[in-house]
């Protein structure tokens, strides 16, 4: 694939949906639906509200495609950035109707707590884009050593890879998921030697 493909599609996905071609909205919810559901779950940890994000980014790409600009970044990240605005709005008002339920109508959420859960909910979901993105060698590599706790050994020898490929695959890995500013996974270090150093 040509390393100008992606933004060609880009450009020509936003013109046809300016045109108003209900194929290519299709064609981009084939696409993108599955990160947005799971980016608005991971911050929402509500399946429902999830679906609800999922359709409100989708209603707004379709009536607006124009806000796109294929100058500030992919599709992709355009779509993912909607979803975010989306969530967050959505967090804030589940905040706040909770707090009017249990504290009756005239106040507010504390809006150091708020924005606390708001920026970890960020976090959570940048991790996960993040490792969804990564190439699948490192996203298993990661897995295996954060999800099934393995040592570097057993992730090398369950990849049928070297220890010095795996010690690689982990750094590389680590290296990217600094990117979302939070620890792999939201959990300790792997156990044993095989650290990533």
């Amino acid at each position: 694939m040509a390393k100008d493909a992606p933004p060609r599609w880009d450009r020509g996905m936003q013109q046809r949906l300016v045109r108003g071609e209900a194929a290519a909205l299709g064609e981009l919810y084939d696409r993108f639906a599955s990160l947005v559901h799971s980016q608005a779950h991971r911050m929402l940890d509500d399946e429902d509200a999830a679906d609800l994000v999922t359709r409100e980014v989708f209603a707004q790409i379709w009536e607006n495609p124009e806000a796109y600009d294929p100058r500030q970044g992919s599709m992709r990240s355009w779509v993912a950035r909607l979803t975010h605005r989306h969530a967050v709005q959505r967090l804030r008002r589940a905040a706040t109707a909770s707090y009017a339920e249990e504290h009756g109508e005239g106040g507010a959420p504390d809006p150091e707590e708020l924005e606390r859960r708001v920026r970890s909910a960020t976090s959570a979901a940048r991790a996960d884009f993040i490792v969804s993105s990564m190439p699948a060698s490192l996203r298993q590599a990661l897995e295996l050593a954060y999800i099934q706790r393995r040592d570097y050994r057993q992730t090398a020898a369950d990849l049928g890879v070297t220890e010095d490929e795996a010690r690689r695959r982990l750094r590389l890995g680590l290296q990217l998921l600094s990117t979302a500013g939070t620890r792999p996974l939201d959990g300790p270090p792997p156990p044993g030697p095989g650290r990533a150093r």
